[in-house]
């Protein structure tokens, strides 16, 4: 912004600008300002004049943040929470919210957190609301930039590629085995070669459907591969798939969230054991200072962060 735009500037619409950014809507923008949708396009309208960008671009159901605006928000956002802690301490009191969350995650993360969090949010924050939006891996930064979710839980296939506008916190090591019925032709060896291992006839996850499992792409780049005659885009399905056949998989050995398939199951070791894997928080930055975003972010890491 240069020092002629900035003295011509209403700082009012920057206020404007905030709630764009936040809200991801022009009507969720007008209603969290208390003003009509009008007179926020209006002001958008001159924000764009004033900075010479469009801003926001239409996507789906809201808009979107074009490059300008995401470089700007972080100077811009963390000089109105300033001036806001400054003038009123602005706070999130939990007890009172009338507040809706959408996570996203797979069922296996779900069915690991959500029974926690849904117990902590009712003596917590009782009249707080939590929506879990499925997770294909793929779309991780797609859903944070479209303001479809306030956070996804989940690994990361590449985090070299991970966007800069998208933050992440670490919670746990996710622990894998090799899983079979109780009563399979393997359960009785003590371990499993890895000639036996790669010949026998696999399940996965994909979450994606029809993107290769990670597991396979760590295989690769040893230049080996299995047996994969399946894949699935639920763990929920693969472990019973497990009970029900002889297929074996490579799935999280923690079954506490699986616990009516642990008595039909067996674990073993992996004879090839992949790099740990890392189930992160993952926000976008726009919502670093929004107080019930914030509040949200601590209560899952003070929940779900493991010292593996």
């Amino acid at each position: 912004m240069s020092a002629v735009s900035f003295r011509a500037l209403d700082l009012n619409l920057l206020k404007v600008f905030e709630a764009l950014m936040t809200e991801g809507s022009v009507t969720r923008a007008a209603n969290a300002l208390t003003m009509t949708q009008p007179a926020v396009s209006n002001a958008l309208a001159r924000l764009r004049d004033a900075l010479g960008d469009p801003l926001f671009v239409r996507s789906g159901t809201g808009i979107r943040p074009t490059q300008r605006a995401v470089v700007l928000w972080e100077p811009i956002g963390e000089a109105l929470e300033s001036v806001r802690g400054a003038l009123d301490e602005q706070v999130f009191d939990p007890g009172r919210a009338q507040r809706e969350f959408s996570l996203s995650m797979s069922d296996y993360v779900a069915s690991l957190v959500m029974p926690k969090l849904v117990n902590h949010l009712g003596e917590i924050a009782p009249k707080a609301r939590v929506h879990t939006i499925p997770n294909t891996v793929l779309e991780i930064a797609d859903q944070l930039e479209d303001n479809r979710v306030d956070c996804v839980l989940s690994v990361y296939v590449n985090e070299a590629q991970q966007p800069a506008a998208i933050r992440s916190r670490s919670l746990w090591t996710v622990d894998y085995a090799c899983f079979m019925r109780r009563d399979h032709p393997f359960a009785v060896r003590k371990r499993l070669s890895t000639r036996a291992f790669l010949n026998a006839r696999h399940v996965d996850v994909s979450l994606a459907g029809k993107t290769l499992p990670s597991y396979d792409l760590f295989l690769a780049s040893r230049g080996l591969s299995r047996n994969l005659v399946a894949t699935v885009n639920h763990y929920s399905a693969a472990y019973e798939i497990v009970r029900q056949s002889d297929l074996i998989a490579v799935l999280p050995r923690d079954l506490r969230s699986q616990s009516r398939h642990a008595p039909f199951l067996h674990a073993m070791p992996l004879p090839l054991q992949a790099p740990p894997r890392i189930v992160s928080l993952f926000w976008h930055q726009r919502n670093d200072t929004v107080p019930a975003q914030r509040w949200l972010r601590e209560t899952l890491v003070g929940m779900f962060t493991r010292s593996d």
